[in-house]
């Protein structure tokens, strides 16, 4: 039976006091998708300058909300302004190369103008990457500079620790430019074709979280680049099909048990381009996932991760001997989640490290030979990453969910003795970023109740300044919409392994007695995801709208799911798609016994994993599941690349009935209820292929089932038209299958 939460949510309508009943509107599906977004608008990609003087973000202008400028909050002066106007820079159409094209889909950046911009450490001067070349903008002057004026594209440019150098790629090699005189050196020069300097290899990118291959020494004289050589992979023919075009594109594409790029780590001095390459062993056949300088530029180290995902080591090199050493080795008999969480601490006082040893991701001090000083957390709770370093104060800022697995919370902990404190307000979700200089900190938080707040907070959590307040006033996008809101209920569930799930669960505002309701099932499901959390979200507006139309939607995070330390990740090693669905299970069985629950019209919805999962319950589960909508799902695994299947299935060689028992196709003689498919025809994540394969598969054994298919959409289905007709099809799909 499920656990009450200890704490009490309210609906929105009694938070809020309550609209007149009179102005009172239901949401309306063509509006969820349209402008001004109904949860209020907050600064995007926000950022603190390095010397703590001021807070930089995104904002659409007035006339075009997807064409973004740089605005500021200066801390001093207490205001927000407009710090570099897109259209000062380039106006007009921007042209990107297929790489950045696919960079950007990876990041999820959709709009146009400043997307992404880099602080110079001295806080003196940005960076922009725009229309392929670069432009260097001054804080005293006001004024930019074109620094690359080429017909070849400039991409992943950073500006150099002391300001001195901006380094970027060109045509697969590796530049730097003098920023005072011009002078342009081109440090790589074997790049083209198969062969990468200085860039992310594909898994890198799409499942690693490194989107660069190069690292500047802190001192500007050198730099670590990556060089990749996908002449091993195998080429594919990747289409993207559109309105009026098809697209083909040869792609080297690392398929699950096929070979994947191999790669070498140099370092180049910048006074004679001379490079060292650092050897990691003869086994060629591994993944270098990270790579650090520590405070000098002595020493630089990389992360070794084995093919098979179990043992990670920490190396560090020492570059003036030429030698090398294992600072540290990590191991699993599942998989080993990798981190951003290597802090390196200055006068030889040795690293932070982040570790899952415990069971549960903790931070460890570490001297710098590698022996264990202190275990800095512990417990049966996450750390989410290591935020910032003061070590004048020896201090550390952590977020993490040490009171309750719902919430991210910022923490202090002390290295001296271990001393915990939390320092963002309970009762909100917290992401923050934290000033370098430790004088501050970016908060934007929310709960389900409550749209998202920015502030700019001192390190004992007081506001210093709203940047973004989000008032839910007469004024505010959701206004009208408010009062008919019913917040969604928490509660626990028990696995069949003893460990608790949780879920909440979305219902109409009045609940008629005697009347059952259909339920839709809003599900992920897969690793390195959490959806039931006590926050907002825009995209839950679709889940309130459904409850507005007499549904009940019931989300619950299923083993597999993450934030729970590993023994809550583990169960899915070796065969996906089967505890998933066995505890998506259980929370259909928790749904039969609620009085207002139509226990034979419950259905599935997901997307991308979700989409996976949708498919595996329906065909696994067809007691329990009357419909179902898969978005872009994953059919055959076998279809997926290496880095992201091996690491929860293993080789395939080694594992091939996991594989096999993991593709949906085994059981689509199970499907009972109505199906709906829809994928974006140009998706370069999850292959268009595992639908069409599926459709073949479903048409040859006489199964019926719908299929949307959007040309031109990728994985993320972006775009207001997009996503105002998906949801109407999805909706329209519901009111005919379950009503």
């Amino acid at each position: 039976m499920p656990v009450k939460l200890p704490r009490v949510l309210i609906t929105l309508s009694l938070l809020l006091g309550g609209a007149a009943m009179a102005d009172a509107k239901q949401l309306e599906l063509e509006r969820l998708f349209a402008d001004p977004v109904l949860s209020g608008t907050t600064p995007r990609s926000l950022t603190m300058a390095p010397d703590g003087s001021r807070v930089t973000y995104l904002k659409g202008k007035v006339e075009d909300a997807n064409r973004l400028d740089l605005w500021q909050y200066h801390i001093k002066e207490g205001k927000h302004s407009v710090l570099v106007n897109a259209d000062h820079l380039i106006s007009g159409a921007e042209t990107l190369s297929d790489e950045e094209k696919a960079r950007r889909e990876r990041l999820r950046l959709f709009a146009s103008g400043i997307v992404s911009y880099s602080w110079s450490k001295s806080s003196d001067a940005l960076l922009f990457p725009l229309n392929g070349d670069l432009y260097y903008y001054q804080l005293a002057s006001n004024k930019a500079k074109k620094l690359t004026n080429t017909p070849e594209f400039e991409t992943d440019a950073t500006i150099s620790p002391t300001g001195r150098y901006v380094a970027f790629i060109r045509e697969q090699n590796l530049f730097v430019q003098e920023i005072a005189t011009g002078k342009e050196t081109q440090l790589t020069f074997d790049g083209g074709g198969d062969i990468k300097n200085g860039m992310a290899e594909f898994v890198a990118q799409e499942e690693m979280g490194r989107m660069t291959g190069y690292w500047w020494a802190p001192d500007d004289s050198k730099i670590a680049f990556t060089r990749t050589d996908e002449s091993g992979v195998a080429e594919v023919v990747r289409n993207e099909i559109y309105a009026d075009e098809i697209k083909l594109f040869k792609q080297r594409y690392p398929y699950t048990g096929t070979a994947n790029a191999t790669i070498q780590l140099g370092v180049v001095t910048l006074n004679d381009g001379s490079v060292t390459w650092l050897p990691h062993g003869d086994n060629a056949d591994i993944y270098l996932p990270r790579v650090e300088w520590s405070k000098n530029a002595r020493y630089v180290s990389y992360q070794w991760q084995s093919r098979n995902q179990q043992q990670l080591e920490l190396r560090l090199v020492d570059l003036e001997t030429d030698q090398q050493k294992v600072l540290l080795t990590e191991t699993s008999n599942t998989w080993l989640n990798l981190h951003d969480d290597l802090h390196f601490l200055s006068n030889n006082q040795g690293f932070i490290w982040a570790s899952e040893r415990s069971g549960y991701k903790h931070l460890y001090h570490y001297d710098f030979n590698g022996k264990l000083l202190r275990q800095l957390t512990a417990g049966d709770w996450v750390v989410d990453q290591l935020d910032a370093v003061n070590e004048q104060q020896g201090l550390l800022y952590f977020t993490g969910r040490k009171d309750s697995v719902l919430e991210r919370h910022l923490y202090q902990v002390s290295l001296k003795d271990g001393n915990i404190k939390r320092i963002t307000e309970a009762g909100y979700d917290h992401a923050v970023v934290v000033a370098k200089d430790g004088s501050s900190f970016i908060d934007s938080f929310s709960n389900v109740t409550t749209p998202d707040k920015v502030a700019l907070r001192a390190m004992d959590g007081q506001v210093l300044t709203w940047l973004a307040q989000n008032t839910l006033n007469a004024d505010h996008p959701l206004s009208p919409y408010r009062s008919e809101l019913n917040a969604p209920r928490f509660g626990t569930l028990q696995a069949e392994d003893g460990q608790t799930l949780h879920y909440r669960l979305f219902e109409p505002k009045n609940i008629e007695p005697g009347k059952q309701y259909p339920v839709v099932v809003s599900v992920y499901g897969g690793p390195h995801a959490q959806r039931v959390t006590n926050s907002w979200s825009q995209r839950n507006l679709y889940l309130h709208y459904l409850a507005q139309q007499g549904y009940l939607v019931f989300q619950l995070d299923n083993r597999g799911s993450y934030n729970r330390g590993k023994a809550f990740e583990d169960p899915i090693y070796k065969k996906l798609g089967e505890v998933e669905v066995d505890d998506q299970i259980t929370g259909v069985k928790y749904l039969r016994t609620l009085p207002h629950v139509n226990p034979q019209k419950i259905a599935i919805y997901g997307h991308s994993y979700g989409g996976y999962m949708a498919i595996m319950t329906l065909f696994k589960a067809g007691d329990y599941f009357t419909a179902g909508v898969a978005g872009a799902p994953v059919t055959d695994w076998a279809l997926y690349d290496t880095h992201y299947t091996e690491r929860y299935l293993g080789h395939p060689q080694q594992n091939a009935e996991g594989y096999r028992d993991s593709a949906v196709f085994p059981y689509a003689d199970g499907l009972k209820g109505d199906l709906l498919i829809y994928h974006g025809m140009a998706d370069d994540n999850v292959l268009f292929t595992h639908s069409t394969k599926l459709y073949k598969h479903l048409q040859d054994k006489g199964l019926l089932f719908e299929m949307i298919d959007y040309p031109g959409s990728k994985h993320s289905m972006f775009g207001q038209p997009v996503q105002t007709h998906l949801h109407k099809s999805i909706t329209r799909f519901f009111e005919r299958t379950l009503k």
